[in-house]
């Protein structure tokens, strides 16, 4: 006689979250325990297991490098934007030359990208480590140009560095695979990850306007190579550190194939001589199960058989248009501000020297920090779409600001901080959704190619908005700003047509 099986509770539910042990065990009250980063399982009314794995995160001290991994990346990308141009105009350079050395990387990152997919066996540890060497060694690199007094080793130091941002996209992979990150966690650790950018882009900047006024009088280490120095020193003890603690995914199991038992009727005896037991098995009659192989069901494959629909092509393309779109006015705009206050045009008060443009751009971020971790607690119960159109107007709400003073010629240091400010905050936010919201609506075996096309449409972004930027004096600030809501206005277009395909869990 089959046991009783009681339904779940919510004791059971609190006596889960409470505790945790590293197997599942049975109880009278059908309690499990496990340890974070587990699965959970549930027993339901009729006595079959369920897989809860909304919830689930990665184990804590894997997450904490990738996350880390991606500070250190958004450091080393943006140390050097208050001092590129000063740098690129000592070794004989341009503004647009200065633009070029901050947007370049992304491009061979982009480049390196698919032939390094086809050697990370699925996995993030060789990503890892070819991001740490080429990080070391770019930085190295961009640090020694100024002993050879050769401009293009400065490009050449950054393209070897992008070679370390191909690791961007794993981070995001990371936080969006099925694997290891429950579909109710994706938003917030995709929140983690644009604070840790938040935090980029305002210390590196900081930090790097800092080492300039100081110094150095070293033709080796100086106010231009000092920040290439130190971030190569910080990633050669964050590759150690790695190498030691970091533990990969684990490879994914083939789906069980379930076989269901069907009961058959015995064959009918035809011997006469056992008429007596004929007639016994037809008052009591026996049922046999046999097990028969069962087809794979679509449900196991959704890869294969998945096939997109109007709508999702729709909701992909406003989450690429959105993923680029953030990435081109951040940039544009950090790689504009050390241009901008130390030009020569009317509209310019300030003439600032790149540690006063690096405290600018370091002021704004840090301001931002405060709004991103609240939006990491309001991740869990807000919907994807409405972050989306709230980073947005935020963001809209800066460039529009940045229109007005710069028509009336009424730039000041308040005015400018208060567009930077909008600007970082709204678009910050609204790259939180773009992955996250894309990987909820499609199934969890296209995530490696969810990932690529966002962060494609980042690299994109990223330089042709360094480069708009270095760019903004000479092809007038008005055009520089208008072009930058031209962007946000096709992006609003493609988000009110899909308003309905954009709804998502949350969390």
């Amino acid at each position: 006689m089959p046991g009783l099986t009681l339904p779940p509770t919510v004791l059971s539910i609190l006596e889960r979250r409470g505790k945790g042990s590293g197997t599942v065990a049975a109880s009278p009250s059908s309690s499990s325990h496990f340890a974070p980063g587990t699965t959970a399982v549930e027993a339901n009314e009729n006595g079959a297991t369920l897989l809860d794995d909304e919830l689930k995160l990665p184990k804590m001290a894997s997450l904490v490098i990738i996350i880390l991994s991606n500070v250190l990346l958004q450091l080393t990308f943006f140390i050097i934007v208050s001092s590129s141009n000063e740098y690129a105009q000592y070794l004989g350079g341009t503004s647009t030359f200065s633009g070029l050395v901050i947007g370049i990387p992304t491009v061979f990152s982009g480049l390196a990208l698919l032939p390094l997919m086809r050697l990370d066996q699925g996995g993030y540890k060789r990503p890892l480590h070819f991001a740490c060497g080429s990080a070391c060694l770019g930085n190295i690199l961009y640090g020694l140009a100024y002993r050879a007094n050769w401009l293009y080793l400065i490009l050449i130091g950054r393209i070897v560095t992008g070679f370390a941002f191909t690791f961007w996209m794993y981070c995001k992979r990371y936080c969006s695979d099925p694997r290891i990150v429950g579909v109710r966690r994706r938003t917030t650790l995709a929140g983690w990850l644009v604070l840790g950018q938040g935090i980029g882009f305002s210390l590196g900047p900081f930090v790097g306007g800092v080492l300039y006024k100081v110094g150095f009088n070293n033709s080796v280490f100086n106010g231009f190579t000092s920040p290439a120095w130190i971030m190569a020193v910080i990633w050669a003890i964050f590759w150690a550190v790695a190498a030691i603690f970091y533990e990969d995914v684990p490879k994914a199991p083939a789906p069980p194939r379930e076989v269901p038992l069907q009961p058959i009727s015995p064959p009918r005896r035809t011997s006469s001589a056992d008429g007596d037991e004929d007639k016994a098995d037809d008052e009591e009659p026996t049922r046999v199960t046999t097990a028969e192989v069962a087809p794979a069901r679509p449900s196991e494959e959704p890869s294969d058989r998945y096939r997109m629909d109007g709508g999702k092509w729709g909701v992909a393309a406003t989450m690429c248009w959105f993923a680029m779109t953030c990435f081109f006015i951040l940039g544009a705009w950090e790689a504009n501000i050390p241009v901008f206050t130390s030009s020569a045009l009317a509209t310019n008060p300030f003439h600032f020297t790149p540690f006063a443009a690096g405290n600018l751009i370091a002021l704004g971020g840090a301001c931002t920090i405060p709004f991103l971790l609240l939006n990491l607690h309001f991740a869990r119960r807000v919907q994807d779409r409405h972050t989306l159109a709230m980073g947005s107007a935020i963001g809209l709400a800066g460039l529009l600001i940045a229109l007005a003073i710069l028509g009336e010629e009424k730039v000041n240091y308040g005015s400018l901080f208060i567009c930077w400010f909008l600007v970082a905050l709204g678009f910050n936010i609204a790259s939180t959704v773009t992955l996250s919201l894309l990987s909820k609506q499609l199934p969890g075996e296209w995530n490696g190619r969810i990932s690529l096309a966002i962060q494609y449409s980042n690299y994109s972004g990223r330089v042709t908005g360094a480069v708009w930027g270095g760019a903004g004096v000479k092809i007038g600030m008005l055009s520089y700003v208008g072009m930058q809501v031209a962007y946000v206005g096709i992006g609003g277009i493609l988000f009110m047509t899909l308003w309905k395909q954009l709804k998502a869990k949350t969390g």
